[in-house]
């Protein structure tokens, strides 16, 4: 339960979501909300199914009753795609802090965390990641727990008191505890809910995680334990994103650029946790955060680079383009893509330097609300469900996500540098139309599809339901 909590208490959780608080207030919550929810849905839907299946990868579990190669294809695009996404937000969390621990250029400290995180990657590997995930999300709680216990023993443990001084000193005061300050419109907020919402059910390093534990009912359990330490965690980004209005805006000379809130704070919106650090606790406890924000950062990329590497060498490689390869050329072709996705990360790390890297995670996540959680739902829950169906809404929801994501006001105008205005996509997130568009084409493509292959998929559905109930699924899955 720890490590799939250390899995998914990123940086864009800690530095991203305190730093909307921060900028915006009330309405940065939709982001803890949202992550939050997503847990109930994978423990009652998923994971158990999951568990039973005894598969290990996104696309072993979407490919068991469909033709392998199309099925495959699909999957490792999807899981290429999330990976970016979800490590651009990772590499600009950690070069800001690197930037404001050693003053280093930004670009100079993206460089110098790619490689880091490349070393950590070809000679750690996944066993040394899940222990520092555990390590992590103690050092994580511990620390958030002080942040927040500081930041309430200063208004005497009353948060009516936090947010009235919050009002007070925010430039823009009553409005920061009204909804409305980040997502404008109704569309976006109910797109934005169901991305944090869905999303996290077809993440592929969360889902590698299911398959370590020995049966279902271990899958359950480390879930719960999961969903507990990752709502109280969130329950504290929000005091700290409080802490760090009351904090920081009261001391521009030490805390925004050349002592001038105008100028922003020092290494941009995302910093307000590690600077509220200081605030509290002075430089020791700025260093303990700092490492921590670090360690996280480090972790969960090595884990997006492991799960985008097996996309390339196990789905891509060894199962579509060379059936017969053996361990060491996989082994080989993997070692590529990790250096591949490293470099990747570094160049988009450079090119998204001013986003909220909450906001880029979110992206990750409609992404993968769009591609992976249809196909995942529709073939593990639903009888009719074919390849074709599954591969072809699988197609459809990744392209729409991508390419109405590229043409929010978010890319468009601040990544690509296009004018104010020109965004030809008008919402904050695609994930309402991209998520019911996979849905209804994994439907109606499914129903129009009487092919012999089509047949032999639904007659398989039943067995394997019954394998998993009666417990074989488990014992195949030690032999697998």
């Amino acid at each position: 339960g720890l490590a799939i909590a250390g899995d998914y208490m990123s940086a864009a959780s800690f530095l991203g979501i305190s730093g909307l608080v921060f900028a915006n207030g009330f309405d940065g919550l939709i982001f803890s909300i949202g992550w939050l929810v997503g847990w109930p849905v994978i423990t009652f839907l998923m994971a158990e199914r999951l568990r039973n299946l005894g598969k290990f990868t996104f696309a072993d579990v979407a490919s068991y009753r469909f033709a392998q190669t199309p099925v495959r294809v699909f999957a490792a695009s999807a899981s290429l795609v999330i990976v970016a996404f979800y490590m651009i937000a990772q590499m600009v969390g950690a070069g800001q802090l690197i930037k404001v621990l050693f003053g280093l250029e930004y670009m100079y400290a993206e460089i110098l965390v790619g490689i880091i995180m490349l070393m950590y990657v070809l000679f750690g590997g996944m066993t040394a990641t899940t222990w520092v995930q555990i390590i992590k999300a103690c050092m994580l709680l511990g620390g958030a727990t002080f942040m927040a216990v500081s930041v309430l023993l200063q208004f005497g443990f009353s948060p009516e008191a936090l947010f009235a001084k919050a009002v007070e000193v925010h430039s823009k005061h009553d409005a920061i505890m009204a909804p409305g300050a980040l997502i404008k419109d109704p569309i976006s907020a109910i797109s934005v809910g169901m991305a944090l919402m869905f999303g996290t059910a077809g993440l592929p390093h969360i889902l590698m995680r299911f398959f370590t534990v020995p049966n279902a009912k271990e899958a359950r359990k480390s879930v719960a334990w999961a969903t507990t330490w990752i709502g109280y965690f969130y329950i504290l980004t929000f005091i700290i994103g409080f802490g760090a209005i009351t904090n920081l805006i009261q001391n521009p000379g030490e805390f925004y650029v050349g002592g001038e809130i105008a100028k922003g704070l020092k290494g941009g919106g995302n910093m307000a946790a590690v600077h509220l650090s200081k605030a509290v606790g002075g430089d020791l406890f700025l260093g303990f955060i700092s490492a921590v924000a670090f360690a996280t950062i480090l972790a969960v990329v090595a884990g997006l680079t492991l799960s985008g590497a097996s996309a390339v060498s196990h789905d891509l490689y060894a199962s579509v383009f060379n059936k017969g390869c053996t361990s060491e050329q996989e082994l080989r072709v993997s070692k590529m893509a990790t250096i591949a996705l490293g470099v990747l990360a570094i160049v988009l790390g450079i090119a998204f330097e001013k986003e909220n890297v909450a906001y880029m995670v979110m992206l990750a996540f409609t992404v993968a609300c769009s591609s992976n959680f249809p196909v995942l739902f529709m073939s593990v829950l639903w009888k009719n469900c074919t390849t074709r169906g599954a591969v072809v809404g699988g197609f459809v929801g990744l392209v729409l996500a991508a390419v109405l994501t590229i043409g929010s006001a978010s890319v468009w105008e601040a990544v690509l540098h296009n004018p104010k205005g020109s965004a030809w996509f008008p919402y904050n997130s695609a994930a309402i139309f991209s998520m019911t568009a996979a849905f209804f084409t994994i439907w109606l493509v499914s129903i129009l599809d009487n092919s012999a292959q089509a047949k032999k998929e639904r007659d398989l559905y039943p067995s394997q339901q019954l394998r998993s109930e009666t417990g074989l699924g488990a014992s195949s899955a030690s032999s697998h």
